[in-house]
């Protein structure tokens, strides 16, 4: 995966998979090379100038460097004001935000995403995701739900929850939420099945919530004890702490979270929210309104469903955790006013039980599937990026509708373990 994050931001989870292809390097060069160049250019340029006219060599190289000294600090003044997205047309994307790649700055901030405590990652790499989503196309096309909408999963969480699952083999499965059944469609020799005998259903009058459920019964009258062979997948829109302390309780090691919300964006507590700028002294967000992140976000606004402005992220006071200091659970039906304190020991604890976190990228850059939802400033580069157009069609991926790309929200897998004391 094509990491091109800006200095300012935090390094990326996501270890250096890039796909090798040979014109990586020679499309999307190096930025961080390319502006050293520059400036040493300029001040090869400046030094070369200025010899000729100062009759005294020192104070000659004490104006160079001071002059030069302006012209640096000037330019990364002033760099900052050049942000771009990716709209379908790559003129008005250019001609309308500059020339600074895909990404935008938000000051110190960039995507939020938790650490693991020992620094450890997922052992797939972007290579394995083209292969997978090579093998997925022609299965989802076989789908028996073909309008998911409003409820259910698109193309790229299908193929999240497919390739996850398929890669850790689980044992056993448990879905907490569900639509129409499509997440746990299987495809029998004799078509497809929305219910499978094999497994035990919670719900209607016999509906349990995932915290009553004893599980340990469950799994003995399936022939499991191994809850290291478990995977959970919550597509319930709960509190996520809340899960994940239940979860642990459980003794279930591998979790999925569908809808792993942006901060100020959702209807429940999530990963990404718990872990947004807890490291950053005061914390990270600007809620200036005359601020860089105001003026970028409010840009964003104009492209993006889910791009969240000044006014939708910050609460009284600069509160800008959770939904405006707010930890929303049940489909926002029951909240809870936190402190930025509070914030900080759930990323604390967070941090404390979590061996691995990863994102599902998006499938595809927007310009290649026309979303029009989910923001690419807040979000990490997609498996096949904006301008690689033969690879999308390649991989059976302009065969789908659009609409089926209509629904990414950070998809993202955690693997947890008791605290360490």
């Amino acid at each position: 995966m094509l990491e091109r994050v800006l200095s300012s931001r935090r390094v990326s989870p996501h270890p250096d998979d890039a796909v090798s292809d040979s014109d990586t390097s020679t499309v999307y060069g190096d930025e961080s090379k390319t502006r050293k160049l520059v400036l040493s250019l300029l001040a090869a340029n400046y030094l070369s100038r200025l010899s000729h006219v100062c009759p005294c060599p020192t104070p000659c190289l004490i104006l160079c460097l001071l002059v030069l000294l302006v012209y640096i600090v000037s330019l990364l003044y002033h760099s900052r004001n050049f942000v771009c997205v990716s709209p379908f047309d790559p003129k008005n994307r250019v001609g309308f935000f500059g020339l600074d790649g895909l990404e935008s700055d938000f000051g110190f901030l960039g995507v939020p995403w938790c650490r693991s405590k020992h620094g450890k990652t997922v052992e797939w790499t972007s290579k394995d995701l083209l292969k997978g989503l090579e093998e997925f196309v022609p299965i989802y096309e076989t789908r028996p739900i073909k309008n998911n909408m409003y409820g259910g999963m698109g193309f790229d969480h299908s193929f999240g929850l497919w390739f996850i699952a398929r890669w850790l083999k689980p044992e056993l499965t448990i879905e907490s939420g569900a639509f129409k059944g499509h997440s746990t469609w299987k495809y029998l020799k004799k078509g497809p099945a929305y219910v499978d005998g094999n497994c035990t259903y919670f719900a209607g009058k016999d509906f349990l919530d995932f915290e009553s459920v004893e599980w340990k019964s469950v799994m003995k009258r399936h022939g499991f004890n191994d809850f290291s062979r478990v995977l959970i997948f919550f597509d319930d829109h709960q509190n996520e702490l809340k899960r994940v302390k239940q979860a642990l309780k459980a003794g279930v090691e591998h979790l999925v979270f569908e809808d792993n919300y942006d901060t100020g964006t959702g209807d429940h507590y999530s990963l990404r929210q718990i872990c947004d700028q807890f490291y950053i002294r005061g914390g990270g967000h600007s809620c200036f309104r005359d601020g860089d992140e105001s003026r970028i976000r409010s840009k964003w606004k104009k492209f993006w469903e889910k791009a969240v402005d000044i006014d939708e992220l910050c609460g009284p006071n600069e509160a800008w955790w959770g939904i405006r200091s707010w930890m929303l659970d049940n489909f926002n039906h029951s909240n809870k006013l936190i402190s930025y304190e509070e914030h900080f020991q759930n990323s604390q604890f967070i941090d404390s039980i979590l061996d691995v976190y990863w994102e599902l990228p998006p499938v595809a850059g927007p310009s290649l599937t026309h979303q029009t939802r989910y923001d690419p400033a807040r979000t990490i580069p997609p498996i096949v990026e904006d301008g690689r157009y033969g690879l999308f069609q390649w991989l059976g991926l302009g065969r789908l509708e659009t609409s089926v790309f209509n629904g990414y929200t950070q998809m993202v897998y955690l693997q947890i373990s008791e605290q360490e004391s």
